[in-house]
This record gives C-alpha cells, structure tokens and sequence, in this order.
C-alpha cells in the first residue's frame, strides 16, 4: 500500500486538526471564562495559528511546544510562553522559527531542495516501472484471449490478477494527475470529490491488487492439496475474495471517512481511520507468506515420498517453480515497513513500495505469461501455422502463373 500524499501534508494536516479543537473549546466555552472585551479579568482563548493558547487569568504564563510533526529529537526541546497582561496576550517569547528550526535556514535549505529532488527522481522511476508494467501486462492479456486454448481456471485467476495491476497503474496515474499535476493548487489542503474519487480508486486498486495476490497463493495450494476438486467452484470463492472483500473494505472506509475525517483528499495517514485499509492488506500479506511455506512443505514431502507416482512429480516441478519465483513478490517489499509509522524511512519507504513496486506487474507478466512454456508453444504453433500458409499461398500463386502462362 503505497503512500498516497507527500510528507510536508502531515505538518498542515495537523495544524488543521489542532485549530478544529481549539475552535470546539472556543465554543465550548464561551461565556464562561474572560471574553477578549473583558481585559481586566484575563485573556481570552486564541488561534495563532499554529498553536492554540488557553484562557489565563492576568499575570499567568502559558507555555507551548513545537507542532510534533516540527519536533525534532536530537535538537534541544525549546518552549514558547506567552503572559497575559491587562493588555492581552503578549507577544511570543520566541517565534516558532527559531524554536523549531534553530536558525538552521541555510541547512533546511539545502535539505528541502535536496529532498525534491529525490521526489522527482522517484516519481520519474515509478512512473517508468509502471509504463513498463502497463505495456507488458496488456500484452499478456491479449495474449491469453488470442489463443483460446490456454483459458483455464489458473489463467482466469492470472487474468484477474494482472487487471488489478493494470488498474493499480492506471489509478497511480490519475491520482498524479489530479492531486500533483496543478504546481500552484496546494495539493495538502484541496478538498473535491475528483481528488476523494481519485484517492479512494487508488486505495481500492491496492487492496484488490493484494487480495488477488493472495488468491494465488492459495489456488497453487488448493492444486496440490486437492486434487480432485471443483476448480469453478473454487473459482466462485476466489472471485469473491479478490473483489469482494475489497469492495466492502472500500465501502466501509469510505462511509467512516466521510462521517468523522472528511478533510483534505482523504490522504490523511495520521488518521486511525488508515488501518481500515491497512489491516486487511497486512492480513492478506501473512496469509500469503503461511501459504507460501505450506506449499513448500507440501512440494518437499511429495517429491522425496519414493511411492510418488511419476505423473505427480512434473507438476510438482511446475508448481515448485512458480511458487519459488513469485510467492516471494506477494508483498514482501511492502511487509519491511507495514508496521512502522508512514513518517519513517520515507526515503527507504518510497524507494521500495514505489520504484520496486511499480514493476511487479512487469516481472509478474514476464514469470506468468512471457516465460510460461505453454504460453512459448502456442505461439510457435501459431507462427508455424502463420508460415505453412504464407507459404502454401506462395506456391499456389505460383502454380497459377505457370498455368496461365
């Protein structure tokens, strides 16, 4: 589940969030402590801006920290305290700058410049991998519903899983385009239904991406735990597993992100509200690394059983490889920071849910399709056909010329 808004939006979420409480204990409050026309008895409750400041009685000091998201930890901790006099609130007894940034301009400079830089190389990556993956997976697609024989239970589930990584691209691209195409929109603070929209298709492209990951895993088990079974009802389950589950998750989400945080593009991932969509896809990615070693015990036990018979042993073979080869995919670049806080290693983060990412749909059409021997014959087949016609069409041409002449 790929990030989707820059890290700069946290600071203004948050400042958003703490006026929104200081305006409730405004109201909350109002006509029941000293009112800013009642100097003599203290000062009022106010909104800098950046901090909200509590009713006081004249001659008390009230004292701030930096916003957390300023906060930094190897830097001295510094507070910012303000008296209220008969006169009001007095000035800060230091501006925020210089508590939260320790004069360092030319360094914080130097790292905000160094930082968009990074992004955009980033973005210029990701935006290469999942061209990549886009092209080679429509490829695939049409591979597989050009040569009808290949349709079966395992290349429907294929199917299915390459279009979530078809649309996972497709929405990272209209999410680009509608949240951080617009160089003047402060994407941080704009708040519309195309932007919500574009956010909520992304998040649910991921989950189904995920889920139809998962899907895979367990159809390669259910081949080698039941043999005999009814793949098209099986089949049903998968359906329901790889766009159901998804779509009530992306209901859910969304009802609760319209009632209780409906701010901004509903990028906020300071929300707990995130851990609807988080929970399923980590629940998804555990699965997915159990059935990946079930299968293996499985693969093992079965080749080394001596009364094996020997029509078991190639698709154990088959099976083995697939599962060693993308098994491995379903997640596991993502797993390394599901459970940390989305502000940490943002750096490592990008590079590894986004750039490496990206080209999953690529390596997975390349393993699923490209390099699948069933795949290479039909092709061969169809080639060879293709030139035993244009040959034979040749010859009639020439049978004909010489009758003629």
């Amino acid at each position: 589940m790929v990030s989707s808004t820059h890290a700069e939006c946290s600071i203004i979420h948050h400042l958003q969030k703490q006026e929104n409480e200081c305006m409730l204990e405004m109201n909350k409050h109002r006509g029941q402590h000293p009112s800013s026309s009642n100097r003599t008895a203290g000062c009022a409750i106010e909104w800098d801006g950046v901090s909200c400041w509590l009713w006081a009685l004249v001659g008390e000091t009230v004292s701030v920290s930096c916003p957390l998201p300023l906060q930094h930890h190897n830097l001295p901790h510094v507070l910012i305290w303000r008296n209220c006099t008969s006169q009001g609130w007095s000035r800060p007894s230091v501006s925020y700058y210089r508590a939260c940034f320790h004069d360092e301009s030319s360094i914080q400079e130097d790292d905000t410049a160094d930082q968009q830089e990074y992004f955009a190389l980033v973005k210029l990556m990701y935006s290469v991998g999942y061209g990549v993956s886009l092209g080679s997976l429509c490829v695939a697609v049409l591979i597989f519903l050009t040569f009808r024989r290949l349709l079966c239970t395992r290349t429907y589930i294929h199917l299915n899983l390459f279009s979530t990584f078809i649309l996972r691209g497709v929405a990272v691209f209209v999410k680009d385009a509608v949240l951080f195409e617009d160089k003047t929109l402060d994407h941080c603070t704009v708040s519309t239904v195309g932007c919500k929209a574009a956010v909520t298709f992304f998040q649910y492209c991921v989950l189904a991406n995920f889920f139809w990951l998962l899907v895979e895993g367990l159809f390669l088990q259910t081949l080698l735990i039941f043999s005999f079974a009814n793949k098209r009802t099986f089949f049903w389950w998968y359906t329901f597993i790889g766009w159901g589950m998804p779509s009530v998750t992306i209901v859910i989400w969304t009802l609760l992100q319209s009632q209780y945080n409906n701010l901004g593009c509903w990028d906020d991932l300071d929300s707990a509200l995130w851990w609807i969509i988080k929970t399923p896809i980590l629940i998804s990615v555990f699965v997915n690394f159990i059935v990946f070693v079930n299968i293996s015990r499985i693969i093992v036990m079965k080749t080394k059983t001596p009364d094996s018979s020997g029509g078991d042993k190639p698709l154990c073979r088959r099976l083995a490889k697939s599962t060693l080869l993308l098994i491995p995919l379903f997640g596991v670049h993502y797993i390394v920071f599901a459970l940390f806080p989305e502000h940490v290693g943002i750096k490592a983060r990008f590079l590894f849910e986004l750039v490496l990412g990206s080209f999953q749909g690529f390596i997975v059409a390349l393993l699923y399709c490209f390099l699948n021997a069933e795949v290479q014959n039909e092709i061969r087949k169809a080639v060879s056909r293709c030139r035993t016609q244009t040959e034979g069409n040749n010859f009639n041409m020439v049978v004909t010329q010489d009758f003629t002449a």
